[in-house]
């Protein structure tokens, strides 16, 4: 009981270190279908994190966002204050004409950019 322990656990961690390695594609395919709906917020949270990242990576910006934002209602302060979704989300916003859902939300977790604000 309150244990993260467990097979999903494990795929969350498979997943992080598949982004590791730089296996995008890997992260993903392990990522994206599991249901992180067992384990505690805080790993759902990451592994939200770590799937949004590898979107990213794959050029599916739309797609991490969406991940981004689902995991901003489950733990919004563990989204606003992780190195790595502040650091995707002023990845994000370096893009030509970044998408205003990450204004939006770059806004709410005080990240700002040296690129133009739309």
């Amino acid at each position: 009981m309150w244990t993260a322990f467990g097979p999903t656990n494990v795929s969350i961690h498979k997943t992080t270190v598949a982004m590791e390695l730089g296996d995008v594609q890997r992260a993903i395919a392990i990522g994206a279908p599991l249901d992180t709906s067992t384990v505690p917020v805080e790993r759902q949270v990451r592994h939200a994190i770590e799937t949004a990242r590898a979107l990213a990576r794959w050029n599916r910006i739309d797609d991490a966002l969406t991940a981004l934002l689902d995991a901003e209602v489950t733990g919004p302060d563990q989204v606003r204050y992780h190195q790595l979704s502040r650091d995707l989300v002023r990845d994000i916003l370096t893009r030509p004409r970044p998408p205003r859902l990450a204004v939006e939300l770059s806004d709410r977790m005080g990240v700002r950019s040296g690129g133009p604000r739309w």
